[in-house]
């Protein structure tokens, strides 16, 4: 996740550039993804014990992906 972070300053005229950027677009999504299968998985009580609910998945999983890196 470290090329995350820096993709503010990556030149994306160059072709290193653009593959960093995809790169870091790909890492991100997958990372949603993933977050989103794994808390679809769990029971309703798993997602109350963690003060979730269904409906809040997608936005929990996008804030872990893209807000906060």
């Amino acid at each position: 996740m470290a090329a995350a972070h820096q993709i503010s300053a990556v030149n994306v005229a160059s072709p290193v550039g653009l593959l960093d950027a995809l790169l870091v677009k790909f890492v991100r999504y997958r990372l949603y993804r993933q977050t989103v299968n794994e808390l679809s998985a769990l029971s309703g009580r798993e997602l109350a014990d963690l003060g979730l609910n269904r409906s809040e998945i997608k936005r929990v999983a996008y804030q872990a992906a893209y807000e906060n890196n």
